[in-house]
């Protein structure tokens, strides 16, 4: 079971649609929200629901092939731990969509980075997912770089739906592969 954790400091549009991509790239996945404040992804249930009234046998593992979503319902990651490890055991992947400030995590994270132009992304050592936003820069660190979303993925990803073919989503398949640690 691979679990990836995920986080966008720049947060906004990117922040919400990185953690779907990933679970996309991994063709079954469960996202999970641990971020309070998150956006209200579609869905019947949330991580507080899950929570109060306890996972369900249908909620620990998949029972079709695609992405779940698991919005957070205004839980603490800290409130939520047992039903995370539960989820995380029974599903093949999960990706965990991390607070914009939080790294604190046991487990591998990847942070995602915009690249912008003239030199103002950050430098960092720390391997992070690069992702471009419509120029071409290099990265200025390790990891991986990912090519320019288009709005036809970022407009499926957000209803709810699984866009036919992305090159940027078959390029998140390259993160799961990537060491984290």
């Amino acid at each position: 079971m691979a679990t990836l954790a995920i986080t966008c400091r720049s947060g906004g549009v990117l922040g919400i649609v990185t953690p779907l991509a990933l679970a996309a790239a991994a063709g079954t996945a469960l996202v999970v929200d641990l971020d309070a404040d998150g956006p209200r992804y579609p869905g019947d249930s949330s991580l507080a629901e899950l929570v109060r009234q306890g996972p369900r046998l249908a909620d620990l593992r998949p029972t079709r092939d695609g992405i779940a979503v698991l919005r957070n319902g205004g839980i603490t990651a800290a409130a939520a731990h047992e039903v995370v490890v539960a989820l995380v055991a029974g599903w093949p992947c999960t990706v965990l969509r991390m607070p914009p400030d939080e790294e604190e995590i046991s487990g591998p994270i990847v942070p995602v980075v915009p690249l912008l132009p003239g030199g103002m992304t950050p430098v960092s050592d720390r391997p992070a997912a690069y992702q471009q936003m419509g120029w071409h820069e290099d990265a200025p660190g390790p990891g991986v770089t990912l090519p320019t979303p288009s709005r036809r993925a970022v407009g499926a990803l957000l209803e709810g739906r699984m866009p036919l073919w992305s090159r940027w989503i078959a390029a998140w398949t390259r993160v799961w592969e990537a060491p984290w640690v």
